[in-house]
């Protein structure tokens, strides 16, 4: 009887009427990260949440604020015309009855700058610059002789952290959520010779007890910690580049941290399978993409494919996939309502092609 049965299940995976497809693992991620909107979008913000991104299974959002909220612990940090908290509670009540994970974003450390503009922090406290003789031009350039990217702060400045983790802790608080996200992205400038406290120090050691004191400071009141992951890739041994992956020795510190920090894993040429190094390293890791649709799809499927072939230690670990939108959220919410000159924005497209499938 086993070997008729065997026969007839042969057969019938053979002309089609069985599938050996592995069904899609359900992710515990299904997230966006981008930018607050400003004071004048957040009604139709929280209607972008009701009307179409609960409806698309979004569960998790990361918002961008950094200086655009009127923080009363700094109030000399605000940004011209911030968020107010009535506009932060809106976004929350939203995302609470739809039960989305709202997690705020603050760059620390590294994007300190963009472009020819510093950024509030190091305007207010020029002290905290890891690299004060380095001015930012008239008209930014990449390549340029310094190395020039974006500004970080010195991680070893001893007044830096008061300032930073009143911001921290009264963002968290406003927005009623467990989580922090800190950026940590494309830190270009650590270790420098430039400074003072820093240089000839090990970029890696540095960089990984940034990643510590801020996630420590966070576990004193059961917050998580979410940063990229970028710099604690190999960018030269991997071939993903100077953006995706670090080529200034920060890379080793993914060894010295703390295992709970939660990594998004961003790439947006190619599906780079680098979420398994993180999962691998015991790290929970979310993979991020952007404005090419075939990437997403693609790291959906990776994320399913490494589900279904992890043992049960790494498994849990492959959390899921969040896109990630960089023009204004105004745009987004236009994109989403199908308004002419935002449709087609790629990253717009992107996503509307990765709810499909995830």
């Amino acid at each position: 009887m086993r070997k008729i049965t065997f026969i007839f299940s042969f057969l019938l995976l053979s002309i089609g009427l069985i599938s050996t497809a592995v069904a899609q693992p359900g992710f515990d991620v299904k997230g966006l990260c981008i930018g607050a909107p400003s004071k004048g979008d957040v009604d139709d913000f929280v209607r972008l949440i009701n009307d179409k991104l609960a409806p698309a299974g979004v569960n998790t959002l990361v918002l961008r604020v950094d200086f655009g909220y009127e923080y009363k612990s700094h109030p000399e940090l605000r940004a011209s015309n911030p968020l107010t908290e009535a506009d932060v509670k809106k976004i929350v009540a939203v995302c609470k009855r739809h039960n989305i994970h709202l997690i705020p974003q603050v760059n620390l450390l590294g994007h300190q700058s963009w472009a020819s503009q510093i950024g509030k922090l190091l305007e207010v406290y020029p002290q905290f610059d890891e690299t004060p003789s380095i001015k930012l031009p008239a008209e930014y350039q990449w390549p340029n002789p310094d190395g020039l990217y974006c500004k970080s702060y010195c991680p070893l400045h001893p007044d830096v952290h008061a300032v930073a983790f009143d911001v921290v802790d009264e963002i968290i608080e406003v927005f009623e959520t467990d989580a922090f996200h800190a950026g940590m992205d494309e830190v270009f400038y650590i270790a420098h010779d430039d400074c003072e406290r820093c240089q000839g120090r090990d970029p890696a050691v540095l960089f990984a007890g940034e990643v510590a004191k801020i996630r420590n400071h966070l576990t004193l009141n059961n917050k998580k910690l979410w940063i990229w992951g970028d710099r604690l890739i190999d960018g030269r041994t991997t071939g993903v580049g100077l953006w995706e992956g670090s080529y200034n020795n920060t890379h080793r510190a993914i060894d010295l941290i703390p295992k709970d920090v939660v990594i998004n894993d961003w790439h947006y040429e190619k599906a780079h399978p680098t979420p398994v190094l993180f999962a691998s390293k015991g790290f929970d890791v979310i993979a991020c993409p952007w404005r090419v649709p075939e990437v997403a799809v693609n790291q959906v499927q990776m994320i399913g494919s490494l589900k279904n072939n992890a043992s049960n230690e790494m498994k849990t670990r492959y959390k899921g996939i969040m896109h990630t939108f960089w023009s204004g959220a105004r745009t987004f919410i236009d994109g989403l309502n199908g308004v002419e000159k935002a449709k087609d924005d790629p990253s717009v497209k992107t996503f509307k092609e990765l709810v499909k499938v995830w």
